[in-house]
């Protein structure tokens, strides 16, 4: 049955209706996977065990039925990073100052989950506060990459990444503030979709999508193929009231003759951070693999991204932790050194004051529509992920090109599209001389999600796709 927990999404629902497996067995299977591999990678923190069985028994009573009703993740098992809500179970975002913390109640998205048949499996591991590339706290420890266990799986949404690559999952939710979807799926070979705000509703979603963080922080699905995405996409979308950014955008999906002519600007690096030359490789695969089909693709970088790398620092970072350094005060000893070493850097910037506030809220706005007017000639952007594939647990710097990357600098090529807001999703295309997956990052304008997942799907079509880390089959 371990083959089973690879398969796509969209093929356990489709044998499931069919009742060659039922929901039971798969979610069997799925637990089965969890017991060999979690002890490993420590990507799950709390399981619901025989609610979920519960869940897959009525699952199978529907299929039994011939309901007419069943959703496109009918019986489908899938995981929820720990910063959204689940009912009845622990929402801690990683951080002891929220231990034991239970969701009284289904975050929207969820909802909307349960609702198309997914059978929630449980909560993943994050970073303390969600603060990080890498996922490790005081509560649950360190989560390993299933591709190398002395690398990281990234962060935010590590443990989530973790779970889905390595078949202890389906699919799933993550959060998104600075690469903390599209970082995670580049470092775990699988594929993410941060989209624009308010398309998919971040309420449950702790800390709360508000002020600052409703401009640059989403949640958004994670799977292990595109056409998983674009599945999870249309369940999850949709305004809701509680989140500040939402409008009602209706799913457009474009047609082949809309593919063919946009023209697609691509960029192996940004001229600032260097990347590996495997990363360069990567994305001339994936614009040689768009060409093929058909696409225009020229060389293109949007001129402005530098100044919105800078004041997506401001944003994420200072005023981060203007916002979560009252929760921390008086509580030291309970907090990751991952966390404390973020703090160390957001403090060693001067608080916003009102004007500064004011003045970089108006700065962030004449930028991306700098970049926007520049994308009504490419509407679709091909780029790295990151300068680097999955680091090693603990790493702060990398040597490339006889450059010196630091740390806060080698996610830059997300950073730029939290700040502007634009839909990004990553999709596994090749593999460092380690053997560790590389992505490519496809980004689109506001609201275009289908768009970015056409063309995402076009690139896994001719690039490979996801391919199972060992760890998977043992």
């Amino acid at each position: 049955m371990r083959e089973l927990t690879l398969l796509p999404a969209a093929v356990m629902a489709q044998r499931i209706r069919r009742r060659e497996i039922s929901a039971v067995e798969s979610v069997q299977a799925h637990f089965a996977q969890i017991e060999r591999l979690n002890p490993l990678l420590n990507a799950f923190v709390q399981l619901r065990g025989e609610d979920a069985l519960r869940d897959a028994a009525e699952t199978d009573k529907a299929v039994a039925r011939n309901d007419a009703k069943l959703g496109p993740l009918h019986g489908v098992p899938m995981s929820i990073k720990s910063s959204v809500d689940v009912a009845g179970m622990r929402c801690e975002a990683g951080t002891k100052l929220r231990e034991g913390y239970v969701a009284a109640q289904d975050a929207p998205l969820v909802a909307r989950l349960r609702k198309a048949g997914a059978i929630i499996l449980g909560m993943t591991n994050t970073p303390e506060l969600l603060m990080a590339w890498e996922t490790d706290n005081l509560l649950y420890g360190r989560t390993n990459n299933p591709w190398d266990l002395s690398r990281t799986a990234g962060g935010s949404s590590g443990g989530e990444a973790a779970a889905i690559a390595s078949g202890c999952s389906a699919g799933g939710v993550g959060s998104d503030g600075g690469g903390s979807i599209r970082v995670p799926a580049h470092f775990s070979g699988i594929c993410g979709l941060k989209p624009t705000p308010g398309r998919i509703p971040a309420t449950g979603h702790f800390p709360s999508s508000v002020g600052p963080f409703a401009l640059i922080g989403v949640v958004g699905p994670m799977a292990r193929t595109v056409g998983d995405l674009k599945i999870l996409f249309e369940v999850m979308q949709g305004p809701d009231d509680g989140d500040p950014s939402a409008a009602p955008v209706p799913v457009r999906w474009p047609h082949d003759e809309d593919l063919r002519n946009i023209r697609i600007g691509y960029f192996e690096d940004d001229g600032r951070t260097p990347v590996t030359p495997e990363t360069r490789a990567t994305v001339r695969k994936a614009s040689n693999v768009l060409e093929r089909a058909g696409l225009q693709v020229e060389s293109f970088i949007p001129d402005g991204i530098d100044r919105a790398r800078e004041l997506w620092w401001k944003f994420f970072g200072i005023t981060g932790g203007m916002l979560l350094g009252p929760m921390m005060q008086g509580h030291e000893s309970e907090i990751s050194p991952i966390l404390k070493e973020f703090s160390g850097w957001a403090a060693a910037h001067e608080q916003h004051t009102a004007q500064s506030l004011l003045d970089m809220w108006m700065q962030r706005d004449e930028v991306r529509v700098n970049v926007l007017r520049q994308m009504r000639d490419y509407p679709i952007l091909l780029c790295p992920v990151a300068a680097i594939p999955a680091f090693r647990h603990g790493e702060r710097s990398w040597n490339i090109e006889d450059q010196e990357v630091k740390y806060l600098d080698a996610w830059s090529y997300c950073e730029w599209f939290n700040l502007l807001g634009f839909p990004a999703a990553v999709v596994p295309v090749g593999q460092s001389p380690e053997g560790l997956p590389i992505g490519v990052q496809i980004v689109g304008r506001p609201w275009e999600e289908e768009m970015v997942l056409s063309v995402a799907e076009l690139v896994e079509r001719g690039g490979g796709g996801f391919q199972a880390p060992p760890i998977a089959g043992r």
